[in-house]
């Protein structure tokens, strides 16, 4: 397996890493912001470059490689696999009105034999990412592992791209999965905020939508706590996500509020808000932050036997982003070096993480986690 890597910023492009795997790459990924991949002509100077490659990529709330964190940017990198096919499906959201349906044709349109990961880049405004997960693995094996993650647009909310056929578009989803008996694929999901108020009961909610909390208003509730940052939403509700757990003692999943309501005074967040389950306020702890992106670089590493990887996808959420500003690379500095200087790093900035919290979890849909997908040969 072999790695190289360029960026466009500044109006040209440089490489961070020349294998010359001009005609040789078989996948390769883009990630960029939203204004940069609605030039056509970048994404088709990328595939004339690799003219070999599938070409898979989205829009980003900042683009991640190497050990730099950029905005406005669009980050290629191209992976040339010995021992590893692939199979690449795209899908439009709007032809499914159910997010698990969704799911569950992605994963039936795969073949199972010998499927090893399947890597998956979705809308980051209109998917309900609990039941897309849920429909993957309701319908695929347990020994295929998944990650991925939402689309971002910055802290905009208004408009997120994945590439099909070469062409950003709206609302679509694409997957890729890759066949192998040799390739090893790690993972691993971490957060670092700190709760803070009383867990609230969830008593009115649909879906991905919340209504109420202990019988009020969730979003007056909401607003309550925020203060003066509540002018902002739903911005700045990336800087106080919910945590969520339905059992004592069961580990929590965090979710982002996506969209607000207020004539139905509703929050929409980017997975489900189950009827039942409890709710409690959280709050960014830097230290912790740092943290858990070092956490989740050993779960991905330890899933490989702690090899240096020779590729690594980091997806982070923009609320982490928008907490740790000037120190948002100490994540990625921390990851490099738990991973080792070998490994290729790349990755972005989401609107939603998915993945299993480590080996052996069931995959889940995360929000305001560094997650880290790691891949050897």
């Amino acid at each position: 397996m072999q790695v190289e890597q360029r960026i466009f910023k500044n109006d040209h492009w440089e490489f961070i890493v020349d294998k010359d795997l001009h005609n040789l790459a078989q996948l390769v990924f883009i990630f960029g912001s939203t204004e940069k991949l609605k030039h056509q002509e970048y994404i088709d100077q990328v595939q004339d470059y690799y003219p070999n490659a599938l070409v898979l990529g989205c829009s980003t709330a900042g683009e991640i490689a190497d050990i730099n964190v950029y905005d406005d940017s669009l980050v290629v990198t191209a992976v040339y696999f010995e021992y590893t096919t692939l199979k690449h499906l795209a899908v439009d959201v709007n032809n499914y009105q159910n997010t698990y349906d969704l799911g569950t044709f992605i994963a039936g349109s795969f073949d199972k034999q010998q499927l090893k990961h399947l890597f998956l880049l979705s809308d980051g405004l209109k998917v309900n990412g609990t039941k897309l997960v849920k429909g993957l693995i309701d319908h695929l094996p347990n020994s295929v592992s998944i990650t991925g993650g939402l689309s971002g647009d910055g802290d905009r909310f208004k408009e997120t791209l994945v590439i099909h056929d070469d062409i950003a578009k709206k609302d679509m989803i694409t997957a890729i999965g890759l066949y192998s008996e040799k390739l090893k694929v790690g993972f691993g999901s971490v957060g670092g905020w700190d709760p803070f108020g009383p867990e609230r009961l969830i008593t009115s909610s649909e879906d991905n939508i919340l209504f109420e909390l202990d019988g009020k208003s969730a979003l007056s509730l909401y607003k309550s706590y925020l203060g003066e940052h509540a002018e902002n939403l739903p911005a700045s509700g990336l800087l106080f996500p919910l945590s969520l757990r339905t059992q004592e003692n069961e580990q929590f999943i965090v979710r982002t509020i996506l969209s607000v309501d207020e004539q139905n005074q509703s929050m929409t967040f980017a997975g489900d808000m189950p009827k039942g389950t409890y709710a409690r306020l959280m709050r960014a702890n830097f230290d912790r932050l740092i943290d858990g992106a070092t956490e989740a670089a050993v779960k991905s590493k330890d899933a490989i036997d702690r090899n240096e990887p020779d590729l690594a996808i980091l997806i982070s959420c923009v609320g982490r982003k928008m907490v740790l500003k000037q120190r948002t690379e100490e994540e990625i500095e921390a990851v490099r070096e738990v991973l080792g200087s070998r490994s290729v790093i790349t990755g972005f900035y989401s609107y939603g993480e998915i993945s299993p919290f480590e080996e052996g979890s069931q995959c889940e849909l995360h929000n305001q986690t560094m997650t880290v997908t790691t891949f050897i040969e």
